[in-house]
């Protein structure tokens, strides 16, 4: 596959490159655990503030159109500041923007504590912290993502990947059981809890060794940021693969949120049990977090075409199933085995778009798929909503499988991703002069 830059040679330095060094085991990694333990605990206080906040709204304002409101302004804010953010991770030094972010949001989070132990919170006060934590994780993810090829070796990229799949879902299941607990303790204990990680992960990050930014080569243009944002998009676009990949990436999420509210609502118009129905949500989360454990080697074993197709085949077997049976468990099962194969597809996606990308433009790729990510994980509960109004939670199941087989056989048909095995195992990288080479980027500046 050819893919053409709009690059020049006399307008950018080349992209920041390190002599290869023997990869060493990733657990014994300094700065790649530093990074994965620390944003481990801010997954894990961010999801216990995140269901915290609307019982904060509920227990100030007895509005849940408000609760809602609150919850959409911190959504708005990531979504909003999405490709911004990823355009100024590529102008900034990455760590200083993850350790701003992280002063930001304990700053941020420490005024909302001051403000509910005092009496005095009110509604714009916990819209105002859920916009400045909005807009911190579209430029801290940017830039922890854009970071992961420097701290670790090419060929140990699809296990870290897999493993920062894993983080997420151990951060929402410890994170969403402990909010509820510490709210009932005390209503300022979740979001305590959130600012003292943001606090740990601060000063944990100041340990990890990036690199400096490359200073602007002599007669380079002033800097763009309208023309930079707008070549992170181009770059997206002309891509062809990455394209089709990030196409592949944002149907599996969109699917995957029609799915999981409408099986929620079969299930209870089927009479399960609301105990059971909570089973079933958990098992869903256990399954992502399987699958994100056992990723590395079924994208070992599978490779990276097969790896995306197997997801979709997957999900159109599996959903029609919950038609069939009126047992939670089942439903649980069927919900757990959709999203075990999930992380080995994002896996395969992200590991090539972060090696195939110049690290020049990596912030900005995160940005525009976070955006386009943003965008159809709200959609998908408001698509299977309208689904359900229109012919009913049963309809809205076959309707959903009908459209996911379509996309399985377009993917498996797809000439673009017949050469993704051998494409990712070399994917082309920018060397610099604006041509294309044939082999992974290879930094390790350590």
């Amino acid at each position: 596959m050819t893919t053409t830059h709009a690059s020049q040679p006399s307008q950018r330095p080349p992209d920041r490159q390190a002599p290869s060094r023997p990869s060493t085991p990733l657990w014994r990694n300094r700065d790649y655990n530093i990074l994965w333990i620390s944003r481990s605990l801010t997954e894990v206080g961010f999801n216990a503030s995140t269901m915290a906040f609307p019982l904060l709204v509920l227990a100030v304002t007895r509005s849940p159109g408000t609760a809602g409101l609150v919850q959409g302004v911190n959504a708005a804010a990531q979504l909003l500041a999405g490709l911004p953010g990823g355009t100024l991770v590529d102008r900034w030094n990455r760590k200083t923007v993850m350790l701003t972010c992280e002063a930001a949001r304990t700053v941020a989070l420490l005024w909302l504590v001051w403000t509910i132990w005092t009496g005095a919170v009110a509604v714009w006060h916990m819209a105002v912290v859920a916009a400045v934590l909005g807009v911190c994780s579209a430029l801290f993810d940017p830039a922890e993502e854009a970071s992961l090829p420097y701290v670790v070796p090419p060929d140990q990229l699809a296990v870290a990947v897999s493993m920062n799949h894993a983080r997420n879902s151990i951060g929402h299941l410890v994170g969403t059981a402990l909010s509820g607990a510490l709210f009932g303790v005390k209503r300022v204990l979740p979001f305590a809890a959130d600012a003292l990680t943001h606090v740990v992960s601060f000063f944990m990050l100041l340990f990890v060794r990036l690199p400096k930014p490359e200073r602007q080569a002599e007669g380079t243009p002033p800097a763009n940021f309208r023309r930079e944002a707008l070549e992170g998009l181009k770059w997206v676009w002309g891509h062809r693969l990455i394209r089709v990949t990030a196409m592949c990436a944002v149907a599996v999420n969109f699917l995957f949120q029609v799915l999981y509210l409408v099986i929620i609502v079969v299930a209870q118009q089927s009479g399960v049990p609301s105990a059971q129905i909570g089973v079933m949500a958990a098992m869903f989360g256990g399954g992502g977090l399987l699958g994100a454990l056992a990723a590395p080697r079924l994208y070992a074993r599978c490779g990276p075409r097969v790896s995306v197709v197997l997801t979709f085949w997957a999900m159109a077997v599996l959903a029609p199933v919950t038609l069939a049976t009126g047992n939670g468990i089942v439903m649980g099962l069927v919900l757990a085995g959709i999203a075990f194969l999930a992380p080995t597809a994002n896996t395969a996606v992200s590991t090539y778009q972060l090696l195939t990308t110049p690290d020049r433009l990596r912030g900005r790729l995160s940005g525009v798929i976070g955006l386009i990510a943003g965008i159809s994980t709200a959609l998908g509960p408001m698509t299977g909503g309208l689904l359900m109004e229109c012919v009913g939670a049963r309809w809205a199941i076959l309707l959903s499988t009908l459209g996911i087989a379509v996309l399985a056989v377009t993917v498996t048909l797809s000439p673009t991703l017949r050469g993704f095995g051998k494409l990712a195992a070399t994917p082309p990288a920018e060397d610099g002069t604006g041509r294309s080479g044939a082999t992974a980027d290879t930094h390790d500046p350590r």
